[in-house]
């Protein structure tokens, strides 16, 4: 598969992602931008894409961290406070944000209520990862912005239908490298894959639930060797921010598989960020290591 198929360019809109600096206050009496906050990086990556020049984003989540351990700084509680608008998935996945978003009286998008999410899936918080999904997510994004600053609000629909067509070039990659595959089982550490597996006609199978914390039982991980067995299952998912221990005992247990590092996409590493990997780089190389693990055939 060609990794750039179909994508739209979008470098004129992206901006480096990082941590709180400084008073978001101070910060937009000198540049006039509104001031964005977002929990992780998917949010932020939206907010940055879609109110390009107009708004100044800040990452809660450092490179790096799991999101969901975040716990804030007195700077990061003050930017909270002051900003114009902030971004959080609610929900209780990021509990030490959500409880300082939830004290302001303005400006605070919660993604998960927004989206009113149905089904099998509806307790997942991991929608960032269905391209279909974070088209609602920028969509969702590009409502708040316009109420925070509705002086840009074309400018910000234009940016939001720019980002649209890239994740409907994605979303069709998705779609052609997933159609023709012998096996649609995806065994994970944990059930961070099942909007995107809905979406694709796989099924996810993972070690633990919805929390990459949890320890999974010996009866689980004898389940799932079992599974793999039957299944003809090639390779076991590992994440960038957990340990492989769990995924390679499962590897071992199901008789020598293969393990490779599927990326939730809640943050991106310094290495990441360095070599210039974006939201479409890593969902792509995502795409590719699931290709092979199914053993799909080109388009």
């Amino acid at each position: 598969m060609n990794p750039t198929r179909g994508v739209v360019l979008l470098a004129a809109s992206l901006l480096v992602l990082g941590g709180v600096a400084g008073a978001a206050s101070e910060r937009a009496g000198i540049t006039g931008r509104t001031q964005v906050v977002a929990a992780f990086y998917p949010l932020a990556y939206a907010a940055s894409v879609v109110g390009g020049k107009h708004v100044d984003v800040a990452n809660l989540t450092p490179p790096g961290v799991e999101p969901h351990d975040l716990e804030l700084t007195t700077d990061q509680v003050d930017a909270l406070q002051d900003a114009g608008l902030v971004l959080v998935m609610g929900r209780g996945f990021q509990p030490a944000v959500e409880k300082v978003a939830g004290d302001r009286d303005r400006g605070t998008l919660r993604v998960l209520d927004a989206l009113a999410l149905r089904g099998k899936h509806r307790q997942d918080p991991h929608v960032w990862l269905d391209p279909v999904l974070m088209g609602t997510v920028v969509d969702e994004v590009r409502d708040a912005l316009v109420q925070a600053d509705p002086a840009h609000a074309k400018v910000f629909a234009a940016n939001a239908a720019r980002l649209h067509q890239a994740l409907e070039a994605l979303d069709a990659d998705y779609r052609a490298g997933l159609a023709t595959c012998p096996r649609r089982l995806i065994v994970t550490t944990h059930e961070a894959f099942g909007h995107l597996a809905a979406e694709y006609g796989l099924r996810q199978e993972a070690v633990t639930g919805l929390s990459p914390d949890a320890e999974p039982s010996a009866r689980r991980l004898g389940e799932l060797s079992d599974l793999a067995t039957r299944a003809g299952v090639t390779t076991v998912f590992t994440e960038t921010l957990a340990s492989p221990k769990i995924a390679r005992t499962l590897a071992r247990e199901a008789g020598g598989l293969r393990t490779a590092v599927l990326n939730p996409l809640e943050g991106l590493t310094d290495r990441e960020r360095t070599r210039g990997d974006d939201y479409f780089t890593v969902m792509r190389a995502n795409l590719d290591k699931i290709e092979r693990a199914l053993g799909c055939t080109a388009p």
